[in-house]
């Protein structure tokens, strides 16, 4: 039996094979879907209430000063306590899905139309994920003294050392470098599989245990890397440098580190009927606007063509700084739980 194709569709002539499956989503969207990312109601409540969509808010500072001689003699100096300004984007994106009534005829009834209607979450999951990266290699992009100074701490590249590979130690003293002391406040690593089964390799990933009805013990296929919770996507960076070897980028984040927030379109979902078009034919249409803010840094949009960033623009380190106080004093490094590992597995 010959085979055609209409409007993108495969069907038989004769008899068609009633649509029975759908291409399985092999994206995992880990990063997007993880505890890195924290809803923020002040940021909610702003773009709820007013409709804007980029607004500077407040962050407050932290006290300090040197205390005073309390001797009876000396005068009281107060210190004046400051805040820092974040700016934050709303990023506005559509989508529309078309199908002719035509193909539904000649296919039997397949619900092509119902069938784009189910895969329209895991869509935004997969758009929304390719957004976090493009914010987090804009954040990696920033130029000025201070912003180069955060990415140089909050970068562990072992790409070049004698061991190029993730081992032991690196992790550790990746997080050490960025954070110090405060290292305590990342929780989680987000890598590409290559590196995750290197440790894997090296019986350097703990599977989480649970007990099945029968009482037998078996992994989970979820593992944790110095006791932080390991995501495996193989859409995390990657950068082929000739002669069969590729940069894998992994990045370490903490709860919190980034600010989400859906803040809604007045029309989010809609179908469009045009009757007369081909016979007829109806559209899909969606439309959503969110909010990804990392935490201690400021989206400028210094280039920026319209109310809603393109990706190229949110990848555009010169959109991003450190925030800053109302003194010009820059928020502390320590305090960002975002650190990448640049290796070659």
């Amino acid at each position: 039996m010959s085979k055609a194709r209409f409007n993108h569709k495969t069907f038989n002539a004769e008899a068609f094979g009633a649509y029975r499956r759908t291409l399985p989503n092999v994206r995992r969207n880990e990063l997007i879907k993880s505890e890195a990312l924290r809803p923020n109601q002040d940021i909610r409540d702003t773009f709820n209430q007013t409709g804007v969509y980029y607004s500077t808010m407040p962050m407050f500072g932290r006290i300090g000063g040197t205390p005073q001689n309390y001797d009876g003699v000396t005068d009281i100096v107060p210190s004046p306590t400051t805040t820092f300004a974040r700016s934050v984007i709303v990023i506005g994106r559509m989508k529309a899905w078309i199908e002719k009534d035509f193909a539904e005829d000649i296919t039997g009834g397949a619900g092509f139309m119902s069938n784009v209607a189910r895969q329209v979450n895991d869509y935004w999951q997969t758009e929304d994920q390719e957004e976090l990266v493009a914010i987090l290699n804009g954040v990696y992009a920033m130029t000025g003294a201070e912003n180069l100074n955060f990415i140089n701490r909050h970068t562990f590249d072992i790409s070049s050392n004698a061991n190029p590979n993730v081992a032991p130690e690196t992790l550790n003293s990746a997080l050490q470098q960025a954070c110090g002391d405060n290292k305590r406040i990342f929780s989680l690593v987000c890598m590409h599989s290559t590196p995750a089964t290197n440790l894997e390799n090296q019986g350097l990933l703990e599977y989480f245990k649970y007990n099945d009805a029968n009482g037998i013990q078996r992994s989970l296929p979820m593992a944790t890397w110095n006791g932080k919770t390991v995501l495996i996507d193989d859409n995390m960076p990657t950068i082929d440098i000739g002669g069969g070897n590729t940069l894998y980028t992994t990045y370490a984040l903490g709860v919190g580190a980034i600010d989400h927030e859906d803040v809604g379109a007045e029309v989010p979902h809609e179908m469009v009927r045009e009757a007369k078009i081909n016979g007829g034919q109806t559209s899909l249409i969606s439309r959503q606007r969110k909010v990804f803010a990392p935490y201690g840094i400021d989206f400028t949009k210094a280039q920026m063509a319209s109310r809603s960033p393109l990706r190229s623009e949110l990848s555009n380190g010169v959109n991003w700084s450190l925030v800053q106080d109302t003194e010009g004093e820059y928020f502390p490094h320590k305090a960002i739980p975002i650190a990448r590992i640049i290796s070659r597995g």
